[in-house]
């Protein structure tokens, strides 16, 4: 980022700054190499972002640096990584606000690490996948809302934007690489809500032994997720419901 495009602060000019050194974790897959940290120091100014503070090191100190980001306004989940062993968006994460001399950037865990922060998030997708959870639902937050003309309803965006946050810091993705993960529960629940599935598909889904019953309620998922999904909460919600039909076919109840 240049200096013209830094943001400015509330005289107009850019906000007095004061070096910071990253530790930012170096990896090839396949190429043999043992991964590293390799240290930059940056001037970072009071509105610089961790996203930022990468761009200035690709730009200005080293153009092998790999790592994604895409809108930079916390949208798209495409910059998550970990800051200080937290599992954040690094495009709305403020540098001095971590309040550490030392920034630490690595690459999500538990997905598979491609390149330097840039891991593969094959993984995530295709845990999401089966639920069947469409991006699109009715927003509940305009119901009393007068629709223009030739707009039958309003419809917004699922909060979750598959950003691997949750699934990096659940202590049981990263032990039992066959439990479905928070994101997927989250978005079992959400799918039997709107019924975009057949619910006996994601009823199997949750009620196994790599399912909902798998975690152990910590919140970490729903303690990191940007988006405010609350994929504990939801999987709590989830743990109901599936407690609710196994009951209801125990005793032959229709519904």
């Amino acid at each position: 980022m240049t200096e013209s495009q830094r943001p400015l602060s509330g005289n107009g000019r850019p906000g007095p700054k004061r070096p910071v050194t990253f530790r930012v974790y170096r990896s090839r897959a396949g190429s043999g190499a043992e991964p590293r940290f390799d240290t930059f120091q940056v001037d970072v100014d009071p509105r610089m972002t961790v996203l930022d503070a990468l761009e200035d090191i690709r730009t200005g100190q080293d153009p092998t640096l790999l790592y994604r980001h895409s809108c930079h306004h916390a949208s798209c989940g495409t910059c998550a990584m970990k800051v200080n062993h937290r599992d954040v968006l690094s495009c709305v994460t403020n540098v001095l606000e971590l309040g550490t001399e030392v920034v630490t950037v690595e690459p999500l865990g538990v997905l598979p690490p491609i390149s330097d922060l840039v891991v593969d998030m094959t993984p995530l997708a295709e845990q999401i996948s089966p639920t069947g959870l469409k991006t699109l639902r009715l927003s509940e937050y305009n119901a009393k809302a007068v629709a223009p003309e030739g707009v039958g309803a309003y419809h917004r965006f699922e909060n979750c934007i598959e950003c691997g946050a949750c699934v990096s810091a659940c202590p049981i993705t990263n032990t039992d690489s066959d439990f479905l993960g928070p994101a997927a529960l989250a978005a079992t629940y959400r799918a039997l809500l709107k019924g975009d599935t057949l619910p006996e598909k994601l009823y199997a889904l949750a009620d196994c032994e790599h399912g909902a019953w798998r975690c152990h309620t910590g919140w970490e998922c729903t303690s990191v997720c940007p988006s405010d999904v609350d994929p504990a909460g939801l999987l709590t919600a989830l743990r109901r419901r599936v407690l609710v039909q196994k009951v209801r076919r125990l005793f032959g109840i229709g519904g």
